[in-house]
């Protein structure tokens, strides 16, 4: 089975355009640009458009992953809770002729808007090139393995792959997670015992390796 694709909340608010427009909710990420081209001009993009590149997990029933509900106290009816306003696919609170309901299935119950899964904690780690002394601070997700965090120092260099990552002089295993790998979340401590988290970030070593590997 292929691993999700893990993102930070950081990475997710970056799409914050009509153009380019992804939200999570529930622990999961959603690319709603095809959506919003799909209904372009519609009034009811307007709460959607208004939280391009947020999470929007407030709007649904964690059980049913749903809409959240509410009972009308005029009418007595459970109807859809939408604080923000209504948007596409929530029908109209009253009977209404014109709403047309024959789009198959709510977008948020579409799995094809899916990219990936919202990572519950990020980390912070520094990554020091020993070879040219280099070094990189990078927000990465707890539950990315060291060759998924690899993936995201490329852009800082390309010959990645042709080190060894170490940490305390023991090499990692680039299959397992920061912490498998014995690389403690240390944030809570730092918060309580009020310490600067990027003056005592944990630094992984890169040791070259004589090869020139690009992925």
């Amino acid at each position: 089975m292929r691993r999700p694709k893990y993102y930070t909340p950081n990475e997710v608010s970056l799409h914050n355009t009509v153009e380019d427009l992804w939200v999570s909710y529930l622990g999961k990420v959603y690319d709603l640009t095809p959506l919003v081209k799909e209904h372009q001009g519609d009034v009811l993009l307007k709460p959607i458009i208004e939280s391009a590149g947020k999470d929007i997990s407030h709007w649904f029933n964690p059980k049913t992953k749903d809409i959240r509900t509410h009972v009308d106290p005029l009418s007595g009816c459970k109807k859809y809770y939408t604080p923000s306003g209504r948007f596409v696919h929530v029908p109209p609170p009253w009977p209404c002729t014109d709403w047309a309901n024959d789009f198959g299935c709510p977008w948020w119950r579409d799995g094809c808007y899916e990219v990936g899964v919202l990572s519950a904690k990020t980390r912070h780690v520094r990554i020091i090139n020993t070879l040219t002394s280099q070094e990189q601070m990078l927000e990465v997700c707890s539950e990315e393995t060291m060759s998924e965090i690899l993936q995201r120092y490329l852009k800082y260099n390309s010959h990645a792959a042709s080190y060894t990552w170490k940490y305390g002089g023991v090499n990692l295993d680039m299959g397992k997670t920061l912490s498998e790998n014995g690389i403690a979340d240390e944030d809570q401590e730092f918060y309580e015992l009020r310490m600067d988290r990027d003056l005592f970030t944990q630094s992984i070593c890169l040791y070259f390796n004589d090869d020139l590997t690009e992925l």
